[in-house]
């Protein structure tokens, strides 16, 4: 854990990427010390939050018995056209709160004996974020954090949250730019993944959980697999097995189904197959990533 000098630092150099924003990898350059919300996410100063609740719905060790403490963030630096949760990532439902509200919302959530908290979509509020815990930790906050991104993500933003962030659970989209550019709007996406995925590995490492199961730090990879092959899953799995570690942990998601605009596009207008999301696991188990979770299929 850093010392709070150290956390003050951080915060200071987290901040100065909002002047002429950089907090992701857009590079967007608004100036949102001022509130000027005319980067990709449309965010401003403040962060704005949609929900606050313990969640029992995430992978087993963040869930546990007691839930995972979850803030859904509204906004996102991506805009897939088939987001489940669009009202919040693309319509901007949620209420603008303070840094100040937000420390109270999670120390709420540590009081609720929730097993962490787990920052869903924070990749545009990392700065706010880490203001915020910092007045958290005043009142005894202290709490494993998880990072729940996209995978979309600046290294040097993601360099400031060394020995700040104990869990990171990014998303690894797409093993293809052209998929990405096309369904996410994410130029590059696979080249920025996988610097964040690799840097989030050297920051935690392989999983380690407690006695009881429970998530305490390390990196935990989701994969949602697309209709027609659209998320790449040989090159994801392959680049996992060789360039990061074949003992991590892999949540192999077979959620999809057409929301928001993707039934405007007939290459994603629907639900995956059975079989498709079986192929999906056989690259994953032929790469020897064994460690990590299956969905039941739902038709």
């Amino acid at each position: 854990m850093l010392s709070n000098t150290e956390l003050d630092n951080r915060i200071e150099a987290a901040y100065q990427l909002l002047e002429s924003c950089r907090v992701c990898p857009r590079e967007c350059g608004v100036n949102r010390l001022k509130n000027e919300k005319g980067g990709f996410c449309r965010s401003g100063l403040n962060p704005v939050i949609s929900s606050v609740s313990p969640h029992h719905g995430e992978e087993p060790p963040l869930s546990g018995s007691k839930g995972s403490g979850t803030i859904f963030f509204t906004n996102c630096n991506l805009k897939c056209v088939y987001c489940q949760n669009y009202p919040i990532s693309q319509l901007g439902n949620g209420a603008e709160r303070t840094v100040g509200e937000l420390a109270c919302q999670m120390v709420w959530l540590q009081e609720q004996g929730c097993h962490n908290l787990n920052l869903v979509t924070p990749t545009h509020f990392m700065p706010q974020i880490l203001k915020a815990l910092a007045i958290a930790r005043e009142r005894g906050f202290s709490l494993p954090i998880v990072y729940n991104t996209s995978g979309y993500e600046s290294v040097e933003a993601l360099r400031l949250l060394d020995n700040i962030v104990d869990i990171y659970l990014p998303d690894v989209r797409y093993s293809d730019n052209a998929a990405a550019l096309k369904y996410s709007s994410a130029p590059h996406y696979p080249e920025i993944n996988r610097s964040a995925i690799r840097e989030m590995f050297k920051q935690v490492g392989n999983l380690v959980l407690d006695e009881n199961g429970v998530a305490q730090r390390g990196l935990i990879i989701r994969h949602l697999v697309l209709p027609g092959g659209l998320s790449g899953t040989e090159g994801v799995m392959k680049f996992l097995a060789e360039e990061i570690s074949k003992d991590v942990y892999i949540s192999l998601m077979s959620q999809y189904f057409p929301a928001y605009k993707a039934n405007e596009n007939r290459d994603i207008n629907r639900r995956i197959s059975e079989k498709e999301y079986d192929e999906a696991y056989d690259i994953k188990m032929k790469y020897g990533l064994k460690n990590g979770w299956v969905q039941e299929h739902d038709v």
